[in-house]
This record gives C-alpha cells, structure tokens and sequence, in this order.
C-alpha cells in the first residue's frame, strides 16, 4: 500500500485551484484526473476504515465533550475542503452536494439463527412474566386429616371411574370380533366347550336339587291323596324326586333297605311281602320273596300306582308289610290302618325312618299299640335311621270321621336344607 497522508496534504492534493498547482519554475507537476479521482477514493477508504468517535453519552467530564466536538468538526471541515464530489453537477452548493454515508458493518448473526434454529427461547424475565412453573412453587404441608380426607376422595374417584364413571369401549364390529375359522385353535376351542359343558351340568344339577327339595316338602306337608295328584299332574316329578333321593342315599353310611334285605333273606320265601314306597323295586330285586310294589308313580313294570291309604289288596293277603322311608304325608294313621287291614294276624311290620323324625319314641310306639301293632326290637342306636319290628297282634278299629288322629303318630316332616 501507500503511506498514510497527514490529513492537510491529502486536503491540499484534493482541492483543485490555484492552491494546488505548482509553479512552472520548478517543483511537482499538478495531479491529472484521473489521479485526482485515485486520490478521492484512497480517502474514501480511510475514513470508511477509521474508527468511529465515541457518543456523547459514554464519554465523561468536560474534557470528553470538548474532544467529541472537535472530532465532529473535523470531518465537516474535510468535506468543506473537499470540494464538489463525483456525480454532482458543476456549481451546486456544498450543502446540497451529496454525502458518502460512512459504511457501517453489520453485526454478526447469532449462533442459534445461523445454525438455523427456531426462534430463541425466551429470557428468565419473560418467563417469570408468564405461569408460574409448580415445581418452584413451596408445596403445602397437609395435617393429618387433611391427608385422610385426600385419600378417602380418591378412593371414592376410583370406585366411580371403575364403575359408571368409565367409558364405555367402541364398539367392535361383529367381523373383527370374530376370528377366521381357519385361524381358531383347535385345543382351545376343545377347552372351551369342556368348560361349557361341565358349567352346564353343575347348573342342571342345582336346578335338579332344588326341584327335589320343593317336591320332598311337598310330600311330607301334604296328605296322600294330594300326592297322588300331585305325580298325575307332573309324572316326572318322581323320577326327579328318586335322582335326589338317590344322591342323597350315596351320602349315607348304610342304605336302610338292606337290613330288611337281610331279614327277609332269613325268612321262608314262601312269605308274600307289600312294599309301601317302593321307589326303584331294589327290595323286590333282592329277594326270592312274591313282592307286592306300591308308589304314586311306576318307576319299574313291577310297581303298581296308588293311593298309599288304599291299596288294590285283599284283607290279610300277606305276610310281611314294608315302609322304608314311606311313612310320608299327613294322613299316617290312614297308611298305618291299611297296612293292618292287608296283614294277616301275626305278621310282620317293618319301619325304617329318619332318626330327626321322632319327637318321642314312647309316644310312637305307643299309637302303633292302639293300632294293633305289638314291638318286637327296635334299633335307635344309628345317628342317620331308626328300624322297628311290630307284630300285628290283632285287627284295628278303624277311625271315625269325628275322631282325631292319634298324637303319637306326628312325625316331623324330613326336610332338605338349602345350600
């Protein structure tokens, strides 16, 4: 480059006049244009690349401000000496001249807009204008009933959202609910209906049990002829009531029916033999014995349907007369009196019944002494059945229509519990 002019020289070498030329005697020639115009923007340049003067505002004291005012001056007297620049017309009036404004540089951009980021995050002051954040808020100390309180409120939402305070699913289409045929799991599905198949079992069984209970309540709160009716009306009542019967005989430690198996077994089988209650014939398929079967309903070809108070019997036809479990029914003395007719004198009375039945043992054997029956043995010492041994020692006398039943012969009706 050049060496820098003092600021006079470069004033005097720019302004054109009679200053400016040299005399002929001797001594530098005078610059030509375009030298003059090399020399204007050489200055050009050192005055864009000079430092700015401080403002008003940051300098301090008298000192300053005097120093300020003549770095303001100084650029005015310049361009006073200047003279006309380039690009203005000839004669125009310095003030009127155009000025080359002083070139500014530009501030550097911010990192996070060169990066290309978004806008800047905002300042602490801006977000101490906003919300508060919670987390710098001091939290609150609760008492303990304040704390209790909370808690049961938050039980009480959960209970509510799990019941009606949820919403309900979308509803699923049919086609999407159901898988492809093709893609069902074969153990699955075998699962599945094993399932089903033994929850519906074990619901008709409940269905059967409770039906047995009602017809069993029916039978021992009725009379015979009620019951009668009551088979007529509905035949497989019966049969619903012996399955229940049946399960509840697995539960015993011993079938009564077979102590008189037994007995008859030691008998002559000579012997003819009614069956009061027969049920499923296991008596008459036991023995060699002639059986005569009675129930309300035919369970087996052998059994004969009838009134338990009327039997299609002649009088004193057999030998031995049987109730197992079938002194059922409120009209007992008219049952007892039948048997009496069709036995003859001597023969054999045998009772099985439940052992919560009795009220009073005394008070039974004692009826059954005025009805013509004497007591051989009795066995009590069972926790589930009492059996009897009578001998019909002569006929009884028939009860009058004004004449009350016997005290001794209420039994108490045998009933199932609900489970």
């Amino acid at each position: 480059m050049f060496e820098e002019a003092p600021w006079g020289e470069a004033a005097e070498l720019a302004l054109p006049g009679p200053r400016a030329e040299a005399s002929p005697s001797g001594g530098r020639p005078p610059p030509s244009p375009a030298q003059r115009r090399r020399l204007l923007a050489t200055l050009r340049r050192l005055q864009s690349s000079a430092p700015r003067p401080p403002s008003p505002s940051s300098s301090s004291g008298r000192g300053s401000s005097a120093s300020d005012s003549e770095a303001e001056q100084q650029p005015e007297r310049k361009r006073a000496r200047k003279g006309p620049q380039a690009g203005s017309p000839p004669g125009a009036p310095q003030s009127q001249q155009q000025r080359l404004p002083a070139r500014k540089e530009e501030p550097a951009p911010r990192a996070d807009k060169a990066a290309g980021g978004g806008d800047p995050e905002p300042s602490s002051k801006q977000r101490s204008a906003g919300a508060k954040d919670p987390e710098e808020e001091p939290r609150q100390r609760l008492t303990r009933r304040q704390w209790k309180n909370r808690q049961k409120n938050k039980r009480r939402q959960n209970r509510f959202k799990a019941g009606q305070g949820q919403e309900e699913p979308p509803a699923v289409p049919a086609a999407a609910e159901e898988p492809p045929s093709s893609q069902e799991d074969p153990a699955g599905q075998e699962l599945l209906s094993e399932r089903a198949a033994s929850l519906r079992l074990r619901m008709e069984e409940r269905l059967e049990s409770a039906r047995f209970r009602f017809i069993n309540q029916q039978l021992y709160t009725s009379s015979s002829q009620q019951a009668v009716q009551l088979f007529q009306e509905d035949p497989e009542a019966l049969a619903v009531y012996h399955r229940g019967f049946a399960r509840q005989v697995a539960q015993w430690p011993e079938n009564p029916v077979q102590r008189f198996v037994r007995y008859l077994r030691q008998r002559p089988a000579s012997f003819v033999v009614a069956d009061f209650g027969c049920g499923d014939c296991m008596l008459a398929r036991s023995v060699r014995n002639k059986v005569h079967c009675f129930d309300l309903v035919a369970l087996d070809p052998r059994v004969i349907v009838c009134d338990m108070a009327q039997v299609p019997l002649d009088d004193e036809s057999v030998d031995v007369a049987v109730f197992c479990l079938a002194l059922m029914g409120t009209n007992l003395q008219e049952i007892l009196e039948e048997a009496n007719r069709v036995l003859r004198v001597g023969g054999t009375l045998l009772v099985a019944e439940v052992a919560s039945r009795f009220p009073d043992l005394r008070a039974f054997v004692a009826a059954l002494a005025r009805l013509g029956f004497r007591l051989l043995r009795k066995d009590v010492t069972g926790s589930h059945f009492f059996t009897f041994e009578l001998r019909k020692a002569e006929a009884a006398k028939r009860k009058g229509r004004g004449e009350g039943a016997l005290p001794g012969l209420a039994l108490r009706p045998c009933l199932y519990k609900r489970r």
